[in-house]
């Protein structure tokens, strides 16, 4: 679809089997990323036998880790000077540990409690560092491989078209999938899903790097020192609200994700509505498509800016079906936010790149540091979201495994629709600050 849309320029650095592998680098990344953000929550207390309590602090360890490791990967890459470029050698070095990282997440060893808590502490932490090593190369990287501002449009959709078919793969078929290998037995279940999932990104990674390619970073322009850098990023203030509209995404992502299983399995007491309620997030594919024509007619900011609000009012039709318990309104909610996060999360990494662009303006070449905002995004929404659901549904009483008291019940509602609804309304304003104007008149002097 994406062909017919957008023809090649002579201009444009990139062909097609370089564009399909860059796209699938976010696939790879996904297949394992979504069992985290979808599934983790649910394995820990339902499966593998932690509380809600010391899974809601696992979740703040871990971000704040990745916090510090996002900033550290991106000085890697900004100080990596090898053969095969600056990001890219990144792919073939830390894919195999994150796939092995990946599957031991979800080993589930005979230990004493404090045993299962020291892996889960162990093997957490360790994926996250990992998938920030593989992840962030995707960001920084994009800017390097073409000055053409439509194609690096064109690759932002392409990377996240394949990245949300893969969303949707995790979201509908993981627990068919365990039910598969497992026959019963979620913790086979959940080992045998990530073991196939692991294996299809370790090839679609290796992939990423053997077609990719860097070739417009900027020799004339030295790497400052970190605190210059640092002291620099507070002009960039395209970069500064784009960060923090990220942050509110995966915020706002991660509780919706977290709790859809929870309020299928009690709240409708069928958890096996979940796949297809996962089914209709296909609609974000549309959103991501939707991108190239927009964009064609408006600001990229302008474009955000409806994403949000098409995924502001697909938020308000899920609390119609939620409280009036019409199934098929609630689904329909859930198609149409889904388009809007389609068109919001295609246009992360082209604004992220276009900050990069920037500061290039400025006199920063820091394509590592500046990359690195997406996921410190990523990983503070997620571990603030793992926080707000895990610490929520512990105050509120919540037993594994068992018929939820009201206040559980009560609080699930509120994570499923209200909480989504504040973080949408909010990201709106955030975003009206964002100053495109400011790019287009540095990159054009």
């Amino acid at each position: 679809m994406v062909v017919g849309i957008v023809k090649a320029s002579a201009e444009w650095s990139t062909r097609w089997p370089e564009r399909i592998s860059y796209g699938l680098s976010d696939a790879a990344d996904n297949l394992i990323f979504q069992m985290m953000t979808t599934y983790l929550l649910f394995f820990y207390t339902d499966v593998y036998g932690l509380t809600p309590s010391a899974v809601a602090v696992l979740f703040v360890v871990a971000r704040v880790a990745d916090v510090v490791e996002s900033f550290i990967i991106g000085i890697m890459i900004d100080h990596t000077h090898s053969k095969f470029g600056k990001s890219r050698p990144f792919f073939l070095w830390y894919s195999v540990p994150y796939v092995a990282f990946a599957i031991l997440t979800f080993v589930t060893p005979n230990f004493s409690y404090g045993g299962k808590l020291i892996w889960a502490y162990v093997t957490y932490l360790g994926l996250g560092f990992l998938y920030t090593a593989v992840n962030l190369p995707i960001t920084s990287i994009l800017p390097t491989m073409s000055q053409n501002t439509r194609e690096l449009t064109l690759l932002g959709v392409i990377r996240q078209f394949f990245g949300s078919s893969v969303q949707i793969v995790v979201a509908v078929f993981t627990l068919p999938l365990v039910w598969l290998f497992g026959h019963g037995n979620q913790q086979k279940g959940f080992l045998g899903t990530i073991i196939v999932f692991g294996a299809i990104s370790l090839v679609l990674i290796l992939n990423t790097f053997i077609h990719v390619r860097e070739r417009f970073s900027n020799p004339h322009i030295a790497h400052q020192p970190v605190k210059v850098v640092l002291t620099m990023l507070r002009h960039n203030q395209p970069w500064i609200v784009m960060s923090i509209v990220i942050f509110m995404y995966w915020l706002v992502t991660a509780i919706k994700n977290q709790t859809t299983i929870y309020y299928f399995k009690y709240t409708l007491g069928n958890e096996g509505l979940v796949p297809w309620a996962n089914g209709f997030t296909l609609a974000a594919l549309i959103g991501v498509l939707m991108i190239i024509r927009l964009t064609d007619h408006q600001s990229k900011k302008k474009t955000m800016l409806h994403g949000i609000l098409i995924a502001l009012a697909g938020q308000g039709i899920i609390a119609v079906g939620v409280y009036g318990k019409w199934l098929w309104v609630l689904f329909g909610g859930v198609f149409i936010n889904s388009i809007g996060n389609g068109i919001i999360i295609g246009l992360v990494s082209i604004m992220i790149a276009d900050t990069i662009r920037y500061g290039a303006s400025m006199g920063i070449q820091a394509e590592g540091i500046l990359a690195s905002t997406d996921d410190f995004g990523v990983n503070f929404g997620l571990g603030m979201g793992g926080l707000v659901t895990a610490g929520l549904f512990h105050l509120s009483g919540y037993v594994a495994n068992h018929s939820q008291n009201a206040a559980t019940l009560v609080m699930i509602n509120w994570n499923y629709v209200w909480i989504p609804l504040v973080i949408y309304a909010a990201m709106y304003v955030v975003l009206n600050l964002y100053d495109e104007q400011r790019i287009l008149d540095a990159v054009e002097k």
